[in-house]
């Protein structure tokens, strides 16, 4: 049966805090509806055993699926349901929008696409910092916190090469850096960095740029960028790459006149 217009789609929001909103108002829920939500939120549907032993992991089986039969009880009924439950599995109905898994998608879609980007791959929801249901301390929920925070970083560096490559620049080192700052010692985010701002004829900046990162992962972690980023560095300044950077700071091709460079990754 479709919604009334007095029964608007619902949206879950688990991105920054968790927080379930009809039309515009909060819906208050117990924590383990929250969980219970969550959980079947991120994953779009779960055997009823593996979300009762998910959620419940410490007591018996027939406690916790007790406990999952309690917990369904205390969701919206009706025309307000958020599940739909089978003999086997509970599932989000299909109206219910899951902020987390909007930012999956899309990422999934921007890792795997080969495509340029148009405007419809450079959703905003990237560029959101909100971590995934802060302060919740179950496993499955620092699982997929992780998950998400990696999927998500993959997305912004494989974005920002596309833009890069189909002369948007600005925006490719807006979306590299983003990533960076989402894990400041990721060397694919710098790589990313430094392929927008040669896309940019800015090669003096993308030097900088390589020294910086060089400098913090030798005092932080005493190790050199990989082969691959020298590589990239030499090939910019019009050097082989066999030469490499030179280890008291510069570069084989420092004064190079290199008028117009192209990265492709």
């Amino acid at each position: 049966m479709a919604r009334s217009e007095s029964c608007p789609a619902p949206c879950l929001r688990l991105l920054g805090q968790f927080r379930l909103v009809y039309g515009g108002e909060t819906v208050q829920l117990c924590r383990n509806a929250q969980r219970l939500l969550a959980l079947v939120g991120l994953r779009s549907s779960v055997s009823r055993s593996l979300l009762a032993g998910t959620l419940w992991p410490e007591v018996t089986e027939a406690h916790a699926r007790g406990s999952l039969r309690s917990t369904l009880c205390k969701l919206p009924h009706g025309d307000r349901a958020l599940v739909t439950c089978s003999r086997n599995a509970i599932s989000i109905v299909d109206s219910l929008t899951v902020d987390a898994r909007e930012l999956a998608d899309t990422a999934l879609r921007l890792v795997c696409s080969s495509r340029a980007p148009g405007d419809e791959l450079v959703p905003t929801v990237l560029f959101g910092e909100g971590e995934l249901l802060p302060g919740w301390d179950d496993d499955w929920a620092f699982f997929e916190r992780e998950r998400l925070r990696q999927l998500r970083l993959h997305a912004l560096d494989a974005l920002a090469y596309r833009l890069a490559r189909e002369g948007q620049p600005a925006l490719a080192l807006e979306t590299a850096l983003r990533s960076v700052r989402g894990e400041p010692l990721r060397e694919s985010a710098h790589r990313a960095v430094v392929a927008a701002l040669l896309a940019q004829g800015n090669v003096n900046e993308a030097v900088r740029h390589y020294r910086a990162f060089r400098q913090a992962l030798r005092e932080q972690l005493g190790v050199p960028p990989s082969p691959q980023f020298n590589r990239m560095l030499a090939l910019a300044v019009g050097v082989r790459p066999a030469a490499g950077l030179r280890p008291g700071g510069r570069t084989a091709g420092d004064d190079a006149g290199v008028t117009h460079v192209v990265y492709r990754p």
